[in-house]
């Protein structure tokens, strides 16, 4: 078994989203200045790296992050690569095939750099999570910092996968990954009320035969 580790790392310079909360971490107690233990406060976006995008973060009264299932991003899940131009949504027609699995991570390369906001990244077309969603895929991931354009208001890709209960994860680290099927964990944590978390994020390799769309 290989397990796949496709979240950024997580410290001060890691891109946010311009105007969100950065990481910052406050040294309370430090075993090198003679303390009996070392303790940290963390302060950040919940949209900080690879996470987990929570209903309640585009819709007034959708549930947040600590109401969702855990089993939506817990399993069986195919990486798919795409090469639509930079800047532009990936549609339908962009994927190299119909998924095989109830989950779908889509690896773009057009956000190369954790650690440097680019604007251009490619999204994800309304039309591609309709019908993802009408195939029964039940969580889309990316490695961008969101499904839709840096400069969208509407949000139509989100909104899409509400209508369809569809789980959303931003900001994978992808670009090493072999195209396949997998199995995701990617769990968020239970944050009452919040509108996202962070996640760590990995796929493992699977022998057995991938759960499938039903």
């Amino acid at each position: 078994m290989k397990i796949w580790d496709v979240s950024p790392l997580l410290h001060p310079g890691v891109a946010v989203w311009p105007g969100d909360s950065g990481l910052s971490r406050e040294v309370l107690l430090d075993l090198e200045r003679g303390d009996g233990l070392t303790l940290s406060t963390l302060r950040a976006t919940v949209h900080l790296g690879a996470h987990a995008d929570a209903p309640s973060h585009y819709a007034r009264g959708a549930p947040t992050i600590g109401e969702r299932p855990l089993e939506l991003y817990l399993g069986a899940a195919e990486l798919l690569r795409v090469r639509p131009k930079r800047g532009t949504l990936i549609e339908p027609d962009d994927l190299p095939r119909i998924p095989r699995a109830p989950r779908v991570l889509l690896a773009t390369g057009s956000f190369p750099d954790p650690d440097c906001f680019s604007q251009g990244f490619t999204a994800v077309s309304p039309a591609l999570v309709e019908a993802l969603g009408q195939q029964g895929v039940r969580l889309l991931g990316v490695d961008t910092p969101s499904v839709d354009p840096f400069d969208s208001k509407e949000l139509p890709a989100h909104h899409t996968a509400l209508r369809h209960d569809m789980a959303l994860l931003e900001g994978l680290v992808l670009r090493d990954v072999p195209e396949g099927i997998y199995e995701l964990i990617a769990l968020p944590l239970r944050l009452a009320g919040f509108d996202a978390s962070p996640v760590r994020a990995v796929l493992r390799t699977i022998t057995d035969a991938p759960e499938r769309i039903r």
